[in-house]
């Protein structure tokens, strides 16, 4: 089965977990800047997580598939419709073969996933299909382009949606003590909670900066820092006082003292918030920010049990005939004439 790409962002490549296990050798994780998307995609799709999608970055482009195949779309809410008829973000929607996804920019929210059935199935580079442009490791993808993807085996299957709670307006951001966070004066760690931070439009995969009124949070001594390992999530001050939250595509190794660093649970809010949005952060000491991890196994078997049918006006359903709609049978079974 293949995707061809119509017409295409500035900003969009394929994406899935990325590459753990190669940060001793100078190579960041990578992946989706957004990790609980794809998650919430494979809950919808009863797909494996691992999966490779479509990362957007405020815009999409426009698709179509030559075989019948399930869609969902997470993250950011996207202006998006098949053939002018509206798609809704956050539920599984059958995309017909030779059928137009067109997805517009985004309403909410920053970075987009289109996430289908059966997977992109590009060629593996150290057992991750994912873009890390920083590494120039595949690279963004192209109008033109034909994306293989593995068949849907379930395609006739009814649709369905998933609540989630809202991650795209920024908002109360929790944060936790790192290495360096001691070599912060007191005063300067309770002015950074203090202050209420704006997401600048400066930022890619690899980090967001953020603003605020006021002077920098700076450190006694910052010169003399040793690099040490950086994650993402870590709050890396510049030279200035400047914070930088560090995504997806972050550098291994790092010489730029570190406030503090966000909690996974929230890395997502940060990555979402678009320009201009608010947030605030809240120290939590080591242990309580411990309490809120969760395993992304645990995470998607929560999000599959939340997925519930989606109910739909049959007026409203083009293809209807084309759904199984009697229990038990099968394509192709005739029934039994009295």
């Amino acid at each position: 089965m293949m995707l061809t790409v119509h017409d295409i962002g500035p900003g969009v490549t394929i994406q899935d977990l990325g590459r753990p296990g190669w940060t001793a050798r100078g190579l960041s994780q990578g992946g989706a800047v957004d990790r609980l998307a794809l998650l919430e995609a494979a809950a919808l799709l009863g797909a494996d997580p691992g999966q490779a999608v479509l990362e957007m970055m405020g815009f999409g482009g426009s698709f179509s598939p030559d075989q019948d195949t399930r869609i969902a779309l997470t993250g950011a809410v996207m202006q998006a419709s098949i053939d002018g008829a509206p798609v809704a973000p956050n539920t599984s929607q059958l995309l017909r073969a030779g059928q137009r996804l067109t997805i517009g920019g985004a309403r909410q929210g920053v970075y987009g996933y289109l996430a289908l059935a059966g997977g992109m199935q590009t060629p593996q580079i150290m057992d991750s299909r994912a873009a890390h442009l920083t590494a120039g490791i595949n690279g963004l993808v192209q109008a033109g382009d034909t994306i293989p993807v593995g068949p849907d085996h379930d395609f006739l299957a009814g649709p369905v949606t998933l609540p989630v709670d809202d991650r795209l307006s920024g908002g109360a951001i929790r944060i936790m003590p790192g290495p360096q966070t001691d070599y912060f004066a007191p005063e300067t760690l309770e002015r950074f909670a203090n202050t209420p931070f704006r997401r600048s439009p400066r930022g890619n995969r690899q980090g967001a900066r953020l603003d605020c009124d006021g002077p920098g949070f700076t450190m006694a001594g910052a010169t003399n820092i040793a690099s040490d390992l950086v994650l993402p999530g870590d709050l890396q001050m510049t030279g200035d006082g400047v914070p930088y939250v560090l995504l997806a595509e972050c550098q291994t190794i790092g010489g730029y003292p570190r406030i503090g660093t966000v909690i996974p649970a929230d890395l997502p809010k940060v990555a979402q918030a678009m320009p201009g949005a608010h947030l605030q952060f809240t120290w939590l000491d080591v242990a309580d920010a411990d309490a809120t991890n969760q395993p992304e196994r645990v995470i998607l078997q929560t999000l599959r049990h939340a997925c519930t049918a989606m109910r739909r006006d049959p007026h409203e359903i083009a293809d209807l005939l084309s759904y199984q709609l009697i229990s038990g049978m099968t394509p192709g079974d005739d029934l039994e004439r009295p």
